[in-house]
């Protein structure tokens, strides 16, 4: 038997996908065999350095300010430059597009590092994410720098497989998963209050879904979580509690009307076995792509989850493996950077 192709490349897909899924995953990571290897290089030995702001500064999500405080305070710190793998360039949220320019030309002109790479070794902080502007520095910082932004990005915000999307922020903290789960409704659906939807009209009087606004107490939070074999996110909506979910072991079911790049931890774990995407239809395509999931392999799935849950956890000291440290090993695979040619100033 042969097979014939236009192209090799196109081919490998294929065959990829017959490969994955030749047998069951057991693993919710990319990479099991090399990823707590390498995780344990980098806590020995990456190294950032962090550019001192002209002035005290402040970011408009708890996420960002985690993030900026543990990274302040850890070990991955350097005062050398010459040994750093990575630059940190910190500046407020809400700066406007002319400041931080100012700020990159300041870098250019004052210090090499940037000139090296023109930024391709560079990271910053921008929850909303930076768009494309005519200003050299900006188009710098956007196109080669690594931009750490929330999730779900803005459209047009976020570059696929350069910049890193941070995980959400929960908005309370649940207990301990319970050991043992009932799951008696196919969906849970906390839509916070929004009424405009018309998924939350379509499913409110379907007994198959559990849908309610935002609970009033982790009590009743963690059990809705608990009791629902899928937790329903709306893509562009409140996605708070997707951390939540995959701990709880009910599994994520996304509603896009789009294939979505910007995911927390592409480069660390298979999504596509830890949670479900959706595409837009109404309650009919959605009970239709939950049913056969469910048939098929959702115990799995939920199992996966439950693993790959540890990374979605911030905590205000650092712990292995949590969000903190599952985004620096996201930079930590970055940090081999092309060398572009240096180029005269403006």
């Amino acid at each position: 038997m042969s097979i014939s192709c236009f192209s090799l490349l196109f081919c490998l897909p294929f065959f990829t996908f017959l490969t994955i899924h030749s047998k069951p995953v057991t693993s919710p990571y990319l990479s099991p065999t090399t990823i707590f290897p390498h995780y344990q290089n980098m806590l020995k030995t990456f190294k950032i350095f962090i550019y001192t702001p002209n002035e005290a500064f402040t970011f408009n999500t708890p996420a960002e300010s985690l993030f900026y405080a543990s990274l302040r305070n850890s070990p991955f710190v350097t005062h050398d430059a010459e040994e750093a793998h990575l630059f940190f360039v910190p500046f407020a949220s809400g700066l406007s597009t002319r400041s931080i320019a100012r700020v990159i030309r300041r870098l250019r002109e004052e210090l090499p590092y940037w000139n090296r790479t023109l930024g391709a070794d560079h990271f910053y902080l921008s929850c909303a994410g930076l768009g494309y502007e005519s200003n050299r520095n900006l188009v710098e910082l956007k196109k080669n720098s690594v931009q750490i932004s929330c999730f779900p990005a803005s459209a047009g915000k976020f570059i696929p497989h350069k910049d890193i999307a941070l995980p959400p922020f929960p908005k309370s903290n649940v207990p301990q998963a319970p050991a043992n789960r009932t799951a008696r409704f196919l969906g849970y659906f906390g839509h916070s209050g929004v009424k405009e939807s018309s998924l939350v009209n379509e499913l409110v009087n379907d007994p198959d879904f559990l849908i309610e606004s935002e609970p009033s107490d982790q009590l009743s939070y963690t059990e809705r979580l608990a009791s629902s074999k899928f937790c329903l996110f709306e893509y562009g909506g409140d996605v708070s509690g997707i951390g939540e979910a995959l701990r709880f072991g009910c599994v994520p079911a996304v509603i896009t009307d789009r294939p979505i790049q910007d995911l927390p931890f592409l480069d660390v774990l298979r999504w596509q076995e830890i949670a479900v995407f959706v595409p837009v239809g109404g309650v009919k395509e959605l009970k239709r792509v939950l049913g056969r999931t469910y048939g098929d392999r959702h115990e799995q799935m939920s199992k996966l989850g439950v693993k790959a849950s540890e990374h979605f956890v911030w905590n205000r000291v650092p712990q292995p493996l949590d969000s903190f440290h599952t985004v620096m090993y996201q930079l930590y695979l970055r940090r081999h950077t092309i060398r572009y040619p240096r180029r005269e100033r403006d």
